[in-house]
C-alpha cells in the first residue's frame, strides 16, 4: 500500500532531520539491505565472468576443448546472474516490500504526449484571460 502524500512528506522530513542530526549513522543505514546485497551479487557475477574468460583462454592455450566449454558456461551463467541482479536491484528512493522485493513506485496516471501538450495549451490559454 503506497504512502499518502502527507506521509511521504513526513518521512522526507524525518530523513532530513536524521541526516542533519547524525549524517554518519544515516549514511550507514542507507547502504544496508537489498540494494547492497544485489550490488554485491552483481560484482561477484562480474568476477565470475572474468574467471570464465580465463578458463576459456586457458582451454584454448592447452588445446582442451572441455575447459573452454566450462569457461564459456561460467561466463554465460555469470552474465545471466549479473543482468538479473541488476534488474532486481531497487533504485534509490524506491521502497522495499516486507517480502524483500522492490516495490513499485507510486502509480502515476500515464498520459500520452498529446494529452500533456493539450493540457499545457489549455493552461496557457486560461492564464492569458
Amino acid at each position: 500500500m503506497p504512502l499518502s502524500e502527507h506521509e511521504q512528506r513526513m518521512l522526507e522530513q524525518m530523513e532530513r532531520a536524521l541526516y542533519a542530526e547524525d549524517p554518519k549513522f544515516a549514511t550507514a543505514l542507507e547502504g544496508s539491505g537489498l540494494r547492497t546485497y544485489t550490488r554485491r551479487r552483481v560484482y561477484q557475477a562480474v568476477a565470475g565472468f572474468l574467471v570464465g574468460i580465463a578458463l576459456l583462454m586457458a582451454g584454448m592455450v592447452a588445446q582442451q576443448i572441455w575447459i573452454s566449454v566450462v569457461g564459456f558456461l561460467v561466463m554465460l551463467g555469470c552474465a545471466v546472474l549479473a543482468v538479473t541482479g541488476w534488474r532486481k536491484a531497487p533504485r534509490p528512493g524506491e521502497q522495499v516490500r516486507p517480502g524483500g522485493s522492490a516495490g513499485p513506485r507510486p502509480v502515476r496516471q500515464r498520459r500520452s504526449v498529446m494529452d500533456r501538450i493539450e493540457q499545457r495549451w489549455q493552461r496557457r490559454r486560461d492564464e492569458g484571460r
